[in-house]
């Protein structure tokens, strides 16, 4: 089992940048896959980024791609997101997951991971 915290989350301009962090409990990190999605008031949760469990692959959203980097640092059981560019409807909680194999594969829809933390409020003011 892992536990998830995010952090990094703030108030940020347009065009702005901010990088999220999510630290995650446990000795087997590497062998996670891991996700970014967010949540919007009114809206569903939507997939932002994934990473497989070495980091070797990624994929992004339409949304963010070109704006965004998820990355991880598995010696520090930690993945990020690296958010450059940031536009309003950006604005959203944003969540980051964890599935417990994927080391060949990314996973994008929620359904597929197992592990989420509480979330992090990203707020970008026009």
């Amino acid at each position: 089992q892992v536990q998830l915290v995010e952090s990094g989350g703030g108030l940020v301009q347009a065009g702005g940048s901010l990088r999220l962090s999510c630290a995650a409990s446990g000795r087997t990190f590497r062998g996670y896959a891991m996700g970014w999605f967010r949540q919007a008031p009114r809206k569903e949760r939507e997939f932002v980024a994934t990473s497989s469990c070495s980091g070797g692959m990624t994929y992004y959203a339409d949304s963010v791609k070109g704006r965004f980097t998820i990355s991880r640092d598995n010696a520090k059981n930690t993945v990020y997101l690296q958010m450059n560019s940031l536009k309003p409807e950006d604005t959203a909680v944003y969540y980051c997951a964890a599935r417990n194999d994927g080391c060949d594969r990314y996973f994008i829809s929620s359904n597929d991971y197992g592990y989420w933390g509480q979330g992090t409020q990203v707020t970008v003011s026009s």
